[in-house]
């Protein structure tokens, strides 16, 4: 169809083109409807069904019962305003849970379901019942769960009555009471409470002192069970915890407040001075004894005293901080104790420390020290400088100021001031000073050697305060002069023959230069000297150099010259006369090689020694003193000194000597003459002493006593020994024999020993003894003699014995107790055995020993047992509780005398130790990676923030530990700490080996610090044994509270609280600290929707997240499903695609594509007839114009079809701006003229000032125009509006380009 019509003929021919076409459209719609109203609508035959309120997500209900009277395919859908908790196979009809369901919200629950047959939808209205599911835990009701119990309460007293109520019906509303535990554990057996009505009855006495002041009760609520969609029946219970208190009576000690206790106080402060207060109270707060305050201890003693009743201290002497070194604290050991006797009739007390520092005060002048090892007050100091020296030298002197700040000045003084300045000139702390050549020239050894100048150092805080040390500065000469011996020619004398290195003479010579003293050299000459002499080269000392040539008799005199050099090689000599003098050289000689004397024992001796020196006799180098070597014997004689007579000096005794030297007494005597140094030479002497027989036999033991065993002819029974200390073989040969006692049934034979003699008993080889007899025992008189007869006698006693043939068997050992590490070397236990046989020897090993170490035995070696059957500790081994604590010995008993038969026990021997632990190990912590936080919700008193666990590798009590908090410090954001008062309190705790310390606020703390707490947290054992770690607790503000919307229930969100906090904390890598959960209700169902989760997320530096920092990684692929599956909803939900019915959809598509296509086919049917009657007007109007030019244009418009008046002013309506949309939206059934005035109105819309094509100024006319001009020009333009064609015409009719036209009814009419 072409729109640019040129001919009104062209519009029949649309028109009929139109008709045709809805008849068309019209005839498939009625076929539509045809097929429609042919099928049976689907019925659904039930609307009540049941459903139970644990049925899980996911899981089939029950399914929609509907039918279909065609037997078409149904299709379900459902609706209404509990659909959110159902959906439902679109195919099948079965009704799945889709959130879950909660009986105690809603008990009832309505669906609107949709049965669709493909053609036909009908939807009803079902009813489903909630059916009840034990899903609710008891609640416990009450206002608060502390209480206090005096501790005298009666046993069986009814304490207080807990009650629970549970949300569920029938027996899972049925509630019964337990105590689940008692913390702490020993509380168990104290308490008891009624099943069915929840009271709480008192079964034991309470002790204050000796139990706990403090017990947690667990009171177990548990319904009766109950199940619905599950198989099994579920029990649900809840636990609430019921704390007591027990009222202590006065036995507390008081305890001292606000401290630590850190004062200062200025030294020189008056006496009397308030430094500080201390304050202690009695923990007996219903006694409230007044407190006596005394100083016990202090690291300095008296300087502060304190009041008794008021505990202020002052200051009792003068105080000088500089007398305490670098440490200027003092530590007081303050003690308080209470006024009166406490219930153990003692004064209750506790000590503190309180630490004073004592502050600085300008008090001191700064002073010069000189410094080594050590530094020391000096007011003079020397130095030595080169002549014309350059530059700084140290002349040793520090400057110091004792105050701990100082502000020293330097300047110089005296009278060689000028010649020198000082550094540094300014100092504020201990500094080494110099001093600097200012003016050389001045620095000349020739014209002065010592200079003088003043030090002077002033404290610029107080003038009044300076020191002033002297300087004393000696100039150091420069080499000008050569060595210079004091003499001439040195005289000097030797021994002959000297040892080699022996000093002749030290002379040195003199220089008085400064850089030659101790560095002059020197040699001797000539050369031929140095045979005999030599000098050491740097200390002028002449020595013999040859031993042998050095003889007077050879030669007595030496000559030689000593030459010195200085550093500059100038020289120095002297003359040295050395003479030889005469040694003594000749020993003494004996007249004889050796003596020999003989004298009888108790005899006397005199024997004449002689000797001669060849030294000169008129000298003391001939004279002789004779003299006895010491000896083994020598003491028993004597020589003359001068004349050389040997005698004895006592009796002579042959038995006394040794008898291997066979009586004879070997001496040394030396002759030595009186010569410097003495020669001796010695002479063998030999004395023998002949014996004589002065001596009887002697026997070796006072008395004898032996055994033998019965029915043994010829037995051996013992042997006795006797000497005879004569030591000739002929004075001192024995003989035995029986005497006495024997009943001629032993006998005695005699043996020769190395030694003495010995007599062998034996049994008469024709005697049998019986030990059934009446002789069990025999007393014999045993003589020795000598062949002289002299004679000893001596008792021997033989027992007759039983044969041995009894094994040993153990006596029970009692179980041993031992501490552990002991070091104690007796026996700690012992092992008895008993033997049946008269005669045993019983000796004991250790066979096993095992210890039990972590409940199982395995060999050690802790203790060891001796022969004699005791046990000692293994000193070797550390015995050690924590390792193992019981030891088994196994030993076994031998003994040694068993004649026939097995000789040791048929059981070995038991015994147990026990190992006692003493407390030797101290608490340790266990680590832990939480990170605790205070947030708002957890600043209030009594508030638990923070936890800690130890354990203790002690057992019993030694392993018991209280926590308790020690000391408090902030750390804000800018890395400051200061100390804070114990703001918090640990509260201990049990679980199985392990200590748990809960850390409490004890009063509300300020949420609005920016930082972190270091609490210090002190573990102790009964022992006293203690260790503590610091916690960092973190502040964190409400801003990062992050809140966290759940599906589940808040009981389900309880139970699952451990995985969440998991999920979280694997999300974001920070700590998760859930400060609360609550329960979305919806307050128009009366129902619970879900639950609020309350968080922080604190990392371990002690950042926190925002909100949106949270969102935004939970959000992450990685976590969301499993967050979702935890009940996380409405953060970052992916897209969920359902499979539906292929074949659903192809029906709805057709059903929408006919919809669409009839809608389509409306519209352009009503825009045609529109559009077609518009422009028909606009051809008419264009044939109009086309005669008219603007000379006939007088009074108003004259365009055709805009309306029907002709003068000026009377369009009422152009002005408007109407939109063309809207005139085309007005309806087809108006007259004709109607539709032709809107129409040409749209035509003329803003067209008030319309000019020529090459005068328009205004893009309006585009609107009009909307032309397209071909690019060559050889076609005519096509003009989209025909009215747009009408001006476009018009234009070129006109001669002068320059003439514009214009409607002036259009701009003068206003509506």
């Amino acid at each position: 169809m072409d729109y640019h019509v040129t001919s009104p003929d062209v519009s029949s021919f649309l028109f009929t083109d139109m008709e045709s076409f809805s008849r068309c459209v019209l005839l498939c719609l009625l076929c539509v409807i045809c097929q429609t109203n042919a099928n049976t609508p689907p019925v659904i035959t039930t609307n009540l069904y049941n459903a139970c309120e644990d049925t899980p997500v996911g899981e089939v209900e029950f399914t929609i019962a509907a039918t279909d009277a065609d037997n078409d395919p149904l299709t379900f859908s459902l609706s209404g305003i509990n659909a959110a908790y159902f959906e439902v196979e679109t195919n099948t009809g079965r009704v799945k849970v889709k959130r879950p369901l909660d009986r105690e919200s809603v008990s009832v629950m309505t669906l609107d379901v949709t049965v669709s047959d493909g053609i036909v939808s009908i939807t009803s209205t079902i009813t489903i019942r909630i059916g009840d599911a034990n899903d609710n835990r008891p609640l416990f009701e009450g206002a608060s769960n502390d209480f206090t119990l005096p501790e005298n309460t009666p046993v069986g007293s009814s304490l207080f009555r807990v009650r629970a109520t549970d949300a569920d019906v029938g027996p899972a509303a049925e509630i019964s009471y337990s105590i689940g535990e008692v913390m702490p554990e020993s509380g168990i057996e104290l308490f008891g409470i009624g099943t069915d009505n929840g009271e709480v009855r008192l079964l034991g006495n309470l002790n204050y002192t000796e139990l706990s002041t403090y017990y947690r009760l667990q009171i177990i609520a548990t319904d009766g069970g109950g199940r619905c969609h599950s198989d099994e029946t579920v029990y649900l219970d809840n636990t609430a915890y019921f704390f007591i208190t027990v009222k202590d009576v006065a036995d507390l000690d008081p305890q001292f407040v606000d401290g630590p206790y850190l004062e200062s106080v200025k030294e020189n402060s008056p006496l009397g001075f308030t430094v500080c207060k201390v304050t202690a109270i009695d923990q007996d707060r219903g006694i409230n004894d007044e407190i006596i305050y005394s100083i016990e201890d202090a690291t300095v003693d008296g300087l502060f005293i304190i009041s008794s009743n008021e505990g202020i201290i002052t200051v009792l002497s003068e105080i000088d901080r500089e007398e305490f070194g670098d440490d200027d604290t003092v530590t007081l050991t303050v003690k308080a104790r209470e006024s009166n006797l406490n219930i153990h009739g003692v004064y209750a007390s506790v000590t503190t420390s309180v630490k004073i520092s004592i502050i600085d005060v300008n008090d001191n002048k700064p002073e010069f020290y000189k410094c080594g090892f050590s530094c020391v007050k000096e007011t003079h100091f020397t130095e030595e400088v080169f002549e014309n020296s350059l530059g700084s030298f140290s002349i040793n002197m520090t400057v110091r100021d004792l105050d701990k700040f100082s502000n020293t000045e330097l300047t110089l003084g005296g009278p060689d001031k000028d010649v020198f300045s000082v550094q540094p000139q300014f100092t504020m702390s201990d500094s080494i000073v110099q001093l600097v050549v200012r003016q050389i020239e001045k620095l000349d050894y020739e014209k002065t050697q010592q200079m003088i100048v003043e030090v002077i150092a002033t404290d610029q805080d107080d003038t009044s305060l300076h020191s002033t040390a002297t300087v004393t500065i000696n100039i150091k000469d420069l080499n000008d002069n050569s060595p210079k011996f004091p003499q001439a020619t040195y005289r000097l004398n030797v021994t002959e023959h000297a040892d080699v290195g022996t000093v002749v003479a030290n002379i040195t010579a003199e220089d008085p230069d400064t850089m030659d003293q101790g560095n002059l050299t020197y040699r001797l000459l000539p050369d031929s000297i140095l045979m005999y002499f030599d000098v050491e080269q740097y200390a002028g000392v002449v020595r013999v150099k040859d031993k042998e040539l050095l003889d007077r008799e050879a030669r007595s005199l030496h000559s030689a010259t000593l030459e010195a050099r200085d550093t500059e090689g100038k020289p120095g000599t002297t003359v040295l006369e050395i003479t030889v003098l005469d040694i003594n050289d000749q020993r003494p000689v004996f007249n004889r090689p050796s003596y020999k004397e003989f004298v009888t024992e108790g005899g006397k001796l005199e024997l004449k020694i002689e000797a001669t020196d060849a030294d000169d006799p008129d000298t003391e180098n001939s004279q002789i003193i004779f003299s006895i070597e010491e000896s083994k014997y020598s003491d028993n004689f004597t020589i003359d000194p001068d004349t050389g007579v040997l005698r004895n000096s006592g009796e002579l005794d042959r038995e006394a000597l040794d008898p291997e030297l066979d009586g004879k007494v070997e001496l040394n005597v030396t002759a030595t003459d009186k010569g410097t140094p003495p020669l001796s030479t010695s002479v063998p002497v030999t004395i023998e002493v002949e014996d004589i027989n002065d001596n009887k036999p002697q026997f070796a033991e006072a008395s004898y006593q032996f055994s033998v065993k019965e029915g043994e002819k010829g037995a051996f029974v013992g042997s006795v020994t006797a000497e005879d200390l004569d030591q000739t073989s002929y004075f001192n040969r024995i003989s035995f024999g029986i005497v006495g006692g024997s009943f001629g049934s032993f006998i005695i034979r005699t043996y020769e020993m190395e030694r003495g003699y010995r007599g062998n008993i034996t049994v008469d080889p024709e005697i049998n003894l019986d030990y059934e007899s009446e002789h069990k025992q025999f007393t014999l008189r045993v003589e020795a003699a000598d062949l002289e007869l002299l004679s000893a006698e001596v008792t021997v006693v033989v027992n007759v014995e039983d044969v041995n043939d009894e094994r040993p068997e153990f006596l029970p050992t009692p179980t041993v107790s031992v501490k552990e590490n002991t070091t104690i070397m007796e026996a700690v236990g012992r092992f008895t055995a008993e033997d049946k046989d008269t005669n045993h020897s019983l000796v004991y090993e250790l066979e096993s020993i095992k210890c039990r170490c972590d409940g199982s035995m395995k060999p050690c070696s802790y203790f060891i047992v001796d022969p004699t059957g005791e046990v000692r500790v293994n000193p070797e081994v550390t015995v050690d509780y924590e390792e193992c604590d019981q030891v088994v010995l196994e030993a076994q008993v031998v003994d040694l005398f068993t004649e026939k038969g097995e000789n040791n026990s048929a059981t070995p021997g038991r015994m147990e130790i026990n190992i006692e632990d003493i407390n030797d190990n101290i608490p340790e912590f266990i680590f832990s990676d939480s990170v605790f936080v205070v947030v708002s919700e957890s600043a209030s008193k009594g508030t638990s923030v923070a936890g800690v666990t130890a354990t203790d590798r002690d057992s019993g009590i030694n392993r018991q530990i209280e926590f308790e908090v020690t000391k408090v410090q902030f750390k804000n954001s800018n890395n400051q700490t200061e100390g804070m008062k114990l703001l918090f309190e640990a509260v201990t705790t049990q679980q199985n080996d392990v200590y748990v310390g809960i850390i409490q606020t004890t009063e509300a703390l300020d949420v609005k610090l920016k930082g972190k707490y270091l609490v210090t947290v002190t573990a102790t054992d009964t022992g006293g044994l203690f260790s503590s770690t610091v916690l960092e607790i973190f502040t964190v503000d409400e801003t990062y509270k992050v809140e966290l919307e759940f599906t589940l229930s808040e009981a389900e969100v309880e139970e699952k609280i451990d995985d969440i906090r998991r999920a979280l904390t694997a999300a974001t890598k920070a700590s998760v600290e859930i400060v609360a959960t609550r329960s979305n209700t919806d307050e128009a169902a009366r129902a619970a929707t879900g639950t609020t989760v309350v968080a922080y997320f604190v990392y371990s530096n002690g950042t926190a997240l925002t909100s949106a920092e949270v969102l935004n990684m939970i959000s992450n692929s990685e976590h969301y499903p499993a967050l979702v599956n935890l009940g996380l909803e409405n953060i970052g939900t992916p897209s969920v695609v359902e499979q539906s019915d292929p074949l659903k959809f192809a029906l709805l598509g057709m059903l929408g594509g006919l919809i669409v296509v009839l809608a389509i086919l409306t519209t352009s049917l009503l825009c045609t007839r529109r559009n077609y009657r518009r422009k028909l007007k606009a051809a008419k109007a264009m044939n109009s114009v086309g005669m008219v030019n603007s000379d006939n244009q007088k009074s108003g418009a004259v365009v055709p079809g805009t309306n029907q008046y002709t003068m000026e002013g009377a369009n009422p309506v152009l002005n408007l701006n109407i939109d063309s949309a809207l005139v085309l939206d007005l309806g087809l059934g108006e007259e004709e003229s109607s539709d032709v005035d809107k129409v040409s109105v749209n035509s003329l819309d803003y067209s008030d000032d319309m000019t020529f094509p090459e005068k328009d100024t205004k893009p309006i006319m585009n609107m009009i125009q909307e032309e397209e001009e071909e690019e060559d020009g050889s076609e005519p333009p096509e003009y989209i509006e025909p009215l747009g064609a009408v001006l476009a015409h018009r234009g070129k009719k006109k001669e002068n380009p320059g003439l514009g036209y214009s409607n002036p009814a259009f701009s003068t009419t206003d509506l």
